[in-house]
């Protein structure tokens, strides 16, 4: 086993065999399309599953998805956060989005080859998509502040007790994210979750729908 998915287990101990496999699988993936079509920064690929697959998960230590729930990634980019999430929570539903083709190609390609029946993908700017999700997710796509704009109309209204919103990894200053206006978004260090240095400054920002 690659020692980035072992350190990935230590998080995730209830991650059964299938789950396992399908990351191992979905990393394989990575450095096979990433000599293709660039997905990843060609410098930090090495640093795959630390980087890219465990900073995803982050977002299940925050709120882990239930069964039904339907979460629209925006900006998936080359799948992320949208597919480790999807492989987590094989119950919820995934739409995958990104404006450029080739990247929509390659997590079409990806989903395929894992056969996650619970993911869509689709090229299309988030402006222009007309469904309703509990969750919107992204990962760095734009200030937080744009991203929270162009994506808000993609929420349903939650149900009565239960929670929906736009759950956002980003690392940097926060305060370059979050104009004094919009009030009411929690930020979590994602160093609560995790211990490697890569993530001390890394964050998580949720905006309740």
């Amino acid at each position: 086993m690659h020692h980035g998915l072992s350190r990935i287990l230590a998080y995730f101990p209830e991650l059964n065999d299938k789950q396992i496999s399908l990351l191992g699988q979905l990393a394989e993936g990575y450095f096979y399309w990433n000599e293709r079509i660039n997905v990843i920064s060609r410098k930090d690929i090495d640093n795959l599953y630390e980087h890219h697959i465990l900073y995803s998960m982050a977002i299940a230590k925050f709120r882990p998805f239930l069964p039904g729930e339907h979460v629209v990634d925006v900006g998936t980019g080359g799948g992320l956060p949208g597919l480790p999430l999807a492989i987590l929570f094989p119950e919820s539903h995934f739409h995958l989005i990104d404006s450029i083709g080739k990247k929509i190609r390659v997590v079409k390609a990806l989903t395929g080859d894992l056969q996650l029946r619970n993911v869509t993908c689709q090229k299309i700017r988030a402006e222009e998509l007309k469904n309703r999700y509990t969750f919107v997710t992204g990962r760095a796509v734009s200030k937080f502040d744009v991203f929270r704009q162009q994506t808000r109309h993609l929420l349903k209204k939650p149900a009565p007790g239960s929670q929906g919103g736009i759950i956002y990894l980003t690392g940097g200053n926060i305060e370059n994210h979050i104009s004094p206006a919009l009030q009411n978004i929690t930020v979590v260090p994602v160093s609560a979750y995790f211990s490697e240095p890569f993530f001390e400054t890394k964050k998580i920002l949720f905006a309740s729908s």
